[in-house]
């Protein structure tokens, strides 16, 4: 524990009763820290103060000091603070009496420490805002006393100063009390005008002395008080006003306003008439004593009286009243108290809308009792109407029709006449008549849409509401009333209103028949709206009926075809190399192109390692050489699915039997013909077949197409059939993929074919049709026929019901 420096007095009374021990340090010292070494001062041995039981005891008062037993030091124990232990500032002396006790022998000291003051404290102020009440009728130099600040330190510590922050009007002045303490007073230096400046914010400072000096604040609000020193004044010296004739009683004329700077009742302004105003003009004229406003008291006259003046005087209501005055001149203004008169004289109504330009609707006159430009009168009517007034003759007029009229824009006007004279201000009269129109038969029913697209689901029920084309007809009652026709015209022999209906009164459209998406895929017709009008009046729309396709179709195998759902047996080289094509399955759907996209898949399979099948064209080819332990008879079993929702399927049974012969297969469903050893009893029958079937299928074509020679002219043909063998359309061959119908149908014939002469096809340079070749036994050559289509049709009819 180190020493700090202290001021220390040291004074021994030497005689044999007792010695004072003085010291002197500085308050808020740090606990622990060093007064003196008691021990040295005292003349003790500092090794012997434990044995010899040194205490030391503070008297009458909190133990802030004790002895270090081992060193001997006095130090501090507690902080001391100057301001808590001597709260009187009588005496700027303030001290700690301790006694000092130590055995063998027993001795007594008495020591004393003075607490000496640091500038801790700031100067501070009772309350932190004063409020003066200040007359501005004060003289300059009085003095009004202010609240001093306090500082709990002593000496050059406490408050030593005051400051006052920049006033034009105060100053400051610092007084000192017979105990050394400071006040101060604030001195009026510059007169004082409440009307220029009521409140004055001033801020005082208290500083004290000490080192670094500390400040402390308050606020003083100086509001000053009013006194009767100003007159109320008018905003102008002289009125001039004019008021009119027959004035209402009560009407306000003027309201005059005088203003007081003063405040309270110094500034409450009462009005009254002068000396100088007539007993007549005070007669017909109400003063306001409190507000001043002038109203009529009598009725006006222009005749009597032009002119009135009058003087007002406004006084305060101070205690030495002050007032002011202002000069009235009240003008008369000759009034237009007669309105002009309108009279109709006569008024058609109701016409028809159709009415004829220039055509009189009504005649009016008007007049007025005024005379001069108050006489003179002038007659109007809404400017966006129809109409126009033509004068006839003096005061007389005649309302024409100027612009074609439309009652479904305007069913009716409502003419409102205006008649204004010309005086100041200007009076008016109106009257207003109602023209009605009538109704002509010349708007044309009218649909919302010129065109009209419905989609309707195959395989509905007939009576089912396809749409309600509905049409609007502005005009009224029975040029309004619309009856709905369908335009007859056939198709197919067939005419509309077998097909579709229309309920006459509403427009709602019905489907009489179930409709085939396969048949015919759409309807174009046209409905007429007609009114009953005299003439009537018409409009047709164009209704185009889309039938949208089910998937009401499943797939049908035809090829390789099989009768009445047998199983096909194919004989296959067991020395057959790998993607050699098998076999070819072909499947056709009659729904529309999406629900008739087929995907062919494995439904059952001997081994799923042997062959594979493309989902799309329907091949079966090897993944691989047959080897011993491959059974001799294998079976397929293949679905086809088409892409509908819900899907659709077939499914054929493919039975293979594995031969050691080399009996070839096809690869390609465009390679060259193959020839088999054995022409069998079926490959006769079924060219048989064929051949019959062919011929009555061309019987049946030229028994059409007579009949066709015999149909009107005007009736359509019929639109080809979906199932027809040979399609019209250009057939497409790609990669051995088919794609037309055509093709399939070709594909099958070639399947059935392939024991005895294979046929294959041979598509035209420049044609849709294709040849079909014939191979015989043991020739090279091809055969060309054309007549291969008919015998196609008849292959696929018979293949078609076996199926």
């Amino acid at each position: 524990m180190g020493y700090v420096q202290v001021f220390l007095v040291f004074s021994v009374i030497v005689n044999s009763v007792s010695a004072v021990t003085h010291y002197s340090v500085p308050e808020e010292m740090e606990e622990g820290s060093v007064v003196a070494n008691l021990a040295a001062d005292l003349g003790l041995d500092a090794n012997t103060l434990k044995s010899r039981k040194m205490r030391v005891d503070v008297v009458a008062n909190k133990k802030y000091l004790d002895i270090n037993k081992d060193t001997g030091e006095l130090f501090i124990l507690e902080r001391i603070d100057r301001e808590s232990l001597c709260p009187s500032k009588t005496t700027t002396l303030c001290s700690l009496k301790l006694d000092a006790a130590i055995e063998n022998p027993i001795r007594m000291f008495n020591i004393e420490v003075e607490i000496m003051d640091i500038n801790d404290n700031a100067p501070h102020f009772r309350r932190g805002t004063m409020h003066l009440d200040i007359s501005e009728s004060s003289p300059v130099g009085e003095r009004f006393s202010l609240n001093n600040a306090a500082d709990p330190d002593v000496g050059t510590n406490s408050v030593k100063d005051y400051h006052l922050s920049a006033s034009d009007h105060f100053a400051l002045e610092i007084q000192t009390g017979r105990d050394g303490t400071k006040f101060a007073d604030l001195v009026l230096k510059k007169a004082l005008d409440r009307e220029q400046h009521a409140v004055h914010n001033l801020i005082l400072t208290a500083v004290d002395g000490g080192v670094p000096t500390r400040t402390g604040t308050a606020s003083i609000i100086v509001r000053v008080l009013d006194v009767n020193d100003n007159a109320p004044s008018f905003d102008k010296d002289k009125y001039v006003v004019d008021v009119m004739e027959n004035s209402p009683i009560g009407s306000l004329v003027i309201k005059l306003n005088a203003t007081d700077l003063d405040e309270g009742s110094n500034s409450d302004v009462f009005y009254s008439y002068s000396l100088y105003t007539s007993e007549r003009t005070q007669n017909i004229f109400n003063l306001n004593p409190e507000n001043g406003e002038i109203t009529v008291r009598e009725m006006i006259n222009y005749e009597d009286f032009k002119i009135y003046e009058m003087e007002v005087i406004a006084s305060d209501k101070g205690p030495n009243s002050l007032s002011g005055q202002c000069k009235l001149t009240i003008q008369v203004t000759d009034m237009n108290d007669n309105h002009p008169q309108i009279s109709i004289k006569s008024f058609q109504t109701p016409v028809s809308e159709n009415i004829e330009l220039d055509t009189v609707i009504a005649v009016v006159s008007i007049s007025d009792k005024d005379s001069g430009d108050n006489g003179k009168v002038d007659l109007h009517i809404p400017g966006n109407m129809p109409f126009k007034l033509r004068e006839s003759s003096d005061n007389y007029y005649e309302l024409v029709v100027s612009e074609p009229l439309d009652r479904e824009k305007v069913p009716e006007y409502d003419i409102t006449f205006t008649v204004t004279d010309r005086g100041s201000p200007p009076l008016s009269d109106n009257e207003t008549m109602t023209l009605e129109l009538l109704d002509v038969n010349d708007n044309v029913p009218q649909f919302p849409q010129s065109f009209y697209t419905i989609r309707v689901m195959e395989n509905n029920a007939p009576g089912a509401l396809l749409s309600s084309l509905t049409a609007f007809d502005p005009d009224l009652h029975e040029n309004q009333y619309l009856v709905y026709f369908i335009i007859e015209r056939e198709i197919v022999n067939t005419s509309m209103s077998m097909l579709f209906s229309i309920n006459p009164e509403n427009g709602n459209l019905y489907a009489l028949k179930t409709f085939d998406y396969e048949i015919e895929d759409e309807f174009l017709f046209h409905i007429e709206a007609r009114d009953s009008g005299s003439p009537p009046l018409s409009s047709n729309v164009t209704v185009h009926i889309i039938i949208v396709d089910q998937n009401d179709n499943a797939p049908v195998i035809v090829s390789p075809w099989r009768a009445h759902g047998s199983v096909v047996e194919e004989k296959i080289p067991r020395s057959t190399d790998k993607g050699s094509l098998v076999a070819k399955v072909i499947a056709l759907d009659t729904d529309s192109v999406h629900n008739s996209r087929i995907t062919y898949q494995f439904l059952q399979v001997t081994d799923a390692s042997l062959f594979s099948l493309d989902q799309y064209n329907g091949e079966i080819r090897t993944m691989r050489m047959f080897s011993y332990k491959d059974p001799r008879h294998l079976r397929l079993v293949v679905v086809a699915k088409d892409n509908g929702q819900p899907a659709l399927s077939a499914t054929v049974t493919i039975k293979l039997i594995t031969v050691e012969t080399a009996v070839k297969t096809y690869s390609d469903m465009t390679e060259m013909p193959l020839e088999y050893d054995i022409f069998s009893d079926l490959n006769l029958y079924l060219l048989i077949g064929l051949g019959s079937v062919s011929f009555l299928l061309l019987i049946t074509i030229l028994v059409t197409i007579v009949l066709k020679c015999q149909s009107p002219k005007g009736s359509k043909p019929a639109p080809p059939s979906r199932n027809s063998v040979i399609s019209e359309r250009n057939s497409t061959i790609a990669d051995s993929t088919l794609v037309s119908n055509d093709a399939y149908w070709y594909s099958l014939f070639l399947a059935e074919t392939r024991k005895g002469k294979m046929v294959v096809r041979q598509p035209l340079p420049k044609g849709s049709r294709y040849f079909v070749s014939s191979l015989p036994r043991g020739t090279g050559l091809t055969d060309t026929s054309d007549s291969a289509a008919s015998t196609l049709q008849a292959s696929t009819t018979s293949s078609s019901s076996s199926t």
